[in-house]
């Protein structure tokens, strides 16, 4: 097999060097069962290389990475260009490059240590060298990767590139404190909360103004970011939000009511005709919601009559309306699709299903959305106070069902329905409906009653013609 040439090998490195990082490891993935002796070798051999490149960089700059991320220009959080992290890196190997090659060695050490079940050494030494380097380059360097780096940083917002100097001073901080993030989100104790304060203590030593920064990179290593909640409370003590309101962390909490804010319209404007995922995204951002609101009531002392704590309690009512009105939506669309008929009395009262014409699939596909809706909410009802209400929605249909089948399957025995498939049409969105009011099960039981109702070949009593 012909190789590549050495021109065409350093095309694609120069496109391995400059693709995302999740590009790269697809592209490791996808030339994993490449062999030596084909025209990828060369190929795959300069993924394995970039990617080991870059778990190393992002090892060295562990801090910062997570902060590096799109064009930089978000307003809300503490963010930077990604392509900084690829600059500055080209930067140190320029400069540095025994240095560079130490951090390297350390990270294959730690490697080799876990392996043989030896205890590892420890690399944050290398890797704070290199940071503290890069620091200082970002700050007077003319070497072109860092002036690069700095000009990205600079054109994202005004002062970017000194932003992130100043957050790689506090880096050999973070490090330390990323490692013990679990138990301070997961265990908080009295150990704990003190060991927090510590490291927020370590990193204001090293600049007064750097509590804002602390808080940002400890908020980029956690999923979700808004957790830093509960460290910035137990830093603080849990804070009245008057306290903290008017301290240099107010932020963090305000940006997460602004994002309440932004998941209430999104539920709000939830598009029935778009399908299940649409309902299912929506009972997520319901039970994303409720998180949130209880980190903010159990990390800060709120006063529900003022502040935060009014605009909180005025985001869990309109919750609350919201889930309430899809659910009454539901109920009503759920009788639409499965409707019966009306008698021409002056006061219509519903008499057996209609089964004239087939299902309107819109209309059993808004069902279909709703419940979906629904279900994906039911382990938050409770905390977001709709729990009565979605129970009595659920109940509610779930009878409708129920009396719904019976009649179908009542007609069908005696031999009132002219066609057979669309009551099976029916009774298959009645099944779809059931295995999301009650479970897959009362589904599965429904469909196959349905099947063995409605075979097409099925005899059927003759009706009588009528006079």
């Amino acid at each position: 097999m012909v190789a590549l040439s050495d021109r065409k090998i350093e095309i694609v490195r120069t496109l391995v060097e400059s693709a995302p990082d999740k590009i790269v490891g697809g592209l490791q993935r996808a030339l994993a069962e490449t062999g030596g002796d084909t025209v990828l070798a060369s190929v795959r051999q300069i993924v394995d290389a970039e990617t080991r490149d870059r778990l190393l960089r992002n090892a060295v700059f562990q801090p910062v990475a997570p902060l590096c991320v799109g064009d930089g220009s978000d307003k809300n959080s503490l963010v930077f260009p990604a392509r900084t992290l690829a600059c500055i890196w080209r930067g140190l190997k320029a400069q540095v490059p025994a240095d560079v090659a130490a951090a390297g060695k350390a990270s294959a050490d730690v490697a080799t240590a876990i392996a043989s079940d030896r205890r590892p050494p420890d690399p944050n030494p290398a890797f704070d060298s290199l940071v503290r380097v890069t620091a200082d380059a970002l700050r007077s360097s003319d070497q072109r990767d860092f002036r690069a780096a700095a000009e990205l940083c600079d054109r994202a917002r005004p002062g970017g590139a000194e932003a992130l100097a100043a957050c790689l001073d506090i880096a050999p901080v973070v490090r330390r404190a990323i490692a013990r993030l679990p138990e301070w989100v997961a265990h908080p104790t009295g150990d704990t909360n003190a060991a927090a304060r510590l490291a927020y203590k370590d990193s204001v030593a090293i600049a007064e103004d750097a509590g804002p920064r602390f808080f940002e990179m400890l908020a980029g290593q956690l999923t979700p970011p808004w957790m830093v909640l509960r460290i910035i409370s137990a830093v603080m003590d849990k804070p009245t939000e008057r306290y903290l309101a008017d301290s240099e962390l107010g932020g963090f909490p305000e940006r997460v009511m602004n994002a309440v804010d932004e998941e209430l319209r999104a539920i709000g404007g939830m598009d029935l005709d778009a399908g299940p995922e649409a309902g299912r995204a929506a009972g997520r951002l319901v039970e994303l919601i409720t998180q949130q609101v209880f980190e903010l009531e159990v990390c800060i002392e709120l006063t529900r009559d003022t502040g935060w704590g009014r605009r909180i309690v005025g985001q869990k009512q309109s919750l609350a309306n919201l889930v309430e009105a899809r659910l009454r939506d539901a109920d009503k669309l759920s009788t639409a699709a499965l409707p019966l008929q009306s008698s021409g009395f002056s006061r219509p009262r519903r008499t057996g299903p209609k089964l004239e014409s087939p299902p309107d699939a819109k209309v059993v596909g808004r069902v279909m959305t709703l419940l979906h809706f629904a279900h994906e909410i039911r382990r938050c009802a409770n905390y977001g106070g709709f729990s009565a209400a979605h129970a009595k929605a659920m109940e509610k249909i779930g009878g409708m069902i129920d009396h719904y089948v019976d009649e179908v399957f009542d007609q069908v025995r005696t031999g009132d329905v002219e066609d057979l498939k669309i009551a099976h049409a029916y009774l298959r969105a009645a099944a779809d409906f059931n295995g999301l009011v009650r479970d897959d099960k009362a589904a599965e039981l429904l469909r196959r009653r349905s099947a063995a109702a409605c075979e097409a070949d099925s005899p059927q009593p003759l009706k009588p013609k009528a006079g």
